[in-house]
C-alpha cells in the first residue's frame, strides 16, 4: 500500500456524513462545530464559500473544496446573501439560535432544498480524522484548498450525487467509498501543485518512495538502514544520504517518529496493555518503548492514555 493510502486508511473514522443540497437563490447555510475535514463539491451552478468570517471564494461547477481546521463555514448563492440558517450537530437553527424543523426541504434521501429549475446542486461530505495519523493528513492542506473541476473528476462527482439520493442495502458503505474516492482525487490534484511536507514530496522519488512504503507496510519490523537500502537497490551510504535529504530525517529517525504516531493513536483508541502496544509498533521491551514515547510526547504512555480519555 502506498503511504498516502495508508495514512487515509488509518486516519479516518468509521463513519462519514454525506448530504446533497439542490436550491435556487437566495440561500445561505452556515455549518458550525464542523468535523476536522469537509469535502464540498459543486455539481451544477455555482456557490460561494466563506470560512468563519473570511473572504468568500467562488466554487464553479465541478470544483471540489477541502476544508480543515475551522470552527465554521458558510455556503451561499451569493456573498451578499445574509445568513439564513445554522446547522449544528445535525440540527437546523435560525441565526438567532431557534431550532427549525426540516419541513418542505426533503427531496430525496440525504437531499435537501427546493429542487427548482436553475438551482445549484452541491454535495457535502464530512470526516473526523483520528489522532496523530489524522494530523499528518491534515498537515497536507491549508484551511481551504479548492481543486478546479476537470473531466477526470466529473464521473466520480456524478456517481456520488446519483448514489447520495438512493436508499438501498449497503448505501452508507457505498457513499463512504465514493466520498473516499472524491477525497483522494482532490488530494492528489492539490498535492501536485502545492508546497508540501518533505516526506510527501519524497513519495515519488526513486528508491525513497519505496522505502517509505516498506516502513509503513511493516512498522514493527526490525529495520536497519542496510536492509532498507538493499530493498530499494541502493548502497547504504547513498540511500541514507538521499533519504535524509528528501525526507528531512534519517531513515530510522523517521521510523521511530512513525511508530510513536501509531502508538499514540493505539493508546487512545484501544484498551491493549502498554506492552502489547509496544510490540505492535516494534518494541519487545516496554521500558525502551516508554522511553522513546516520552521523548516524543513529553509524558509516559500511561499518562498519555489517561489524558486522552
Amino acid at each position: 500500500m502506498d503511504v498516502l493510502s495508508d495514512l487515509l486508511q488509518r486516519a479516518q473514522a468509521s463513519d462519514a456524513l454525506v448530504r446533497q443540497i439542490i436550491a435556487r437563490g437566495p440561500w445561505s447555510v452556515t455549518y458550525a462545530d464542523v468535523p476536522s475535514l469537509s469535502v464540498v463539491a459543486t455539481l451544477g451552478g455555482s456557490a460561494w464559500l466563506r470560512l468563519d468570517d473570511g473572504v468568500p471564494t467562488m466554487l464553479a461547477a465541478g470544483d471540489i473544496a477541502l476544508i480543515t481546521g475551522v470552527g465554521s463555514y458558510t455556503i451561499a448563492d451569493d456573498p451578499a446573501t445574509p445568513a439564513y440558517y445554522v446547522i449544528r450537530g445535525g440540527q437546523k437553527y435560525t441565526i438567532d439560535g431557534e431550532p427549525v424543523e426540516w419541513r418542505g426541504e426533503y427531496l430525496a434521501p440525504r437531499t435537501y432544498g427546493d429542487g427548482l429549475p436553475g438551482a445549484t446542486t452541491m454535495v457535502r461530505g464530512a470526516y473526523d480524522l483520528r489522532g496523530d495519523v489524522g494530523r499528518r493528513v491534515l498537515e497536507l492542506l491549508p484551511p481551504l484548498a479548492v481543486v478546479s473541476g476537470t473531466p477526470q473528476n466529473r464521473p466520480a462527482l456524478d456517481l456520488l450525487t446519483t448514489e447520495v439520493a438512493r436508499e438501498e442495502p449497503g448505501q452508507d458503505a457505498v457513499l463512504r467509498r465514493l466520498l473516499d474516492f472524491v477525497l483522494v482525487l482532490a488530494l492528489r490534484a492539490w498535492c501536485a501543485n502545492a508546497e508540501l511536507p518533505s516526506w510527501y514530496q519524497a513519495l515519488s522519488a526513486p528508491g525513497i518512495g519505496d522505502a517509505l512504503r516498506h516502513l509503513h507496510d511493516d512498522p514493527a519490523h526490525r529495520w536497519s538502514v542496510a536492509e532498507l537500502a538493499a530493498k530499494v537497490g541502493l548502497s547504504r551510504a547513498t540511500f541514507a544520504a538521499r533519504f535524509t535529504k528528501l525526507v528531512g530525517q534519517p531513515p530510522l529517525t523517521y521510523l521511530t517518529a512513525w511508530r510513536m504516531t501509531l502508538a499514540a493513536d493505539l493508546l487512545r483508541t484501544t484498551t491493549a496493555p502498554v506492552a502489547a502496544v509496544a510490540r505492535q509498533v516494534g518494541y519487545e521491551d516496554p521500558f525502551a518503548f516508554s522511553v522513546a514515547f516520552k521523548r516524543t510526547y513529553d509524558e509516559s504512555p500511561t499518562t498519555w492514555r489517561g489524558r486522552g480519555r
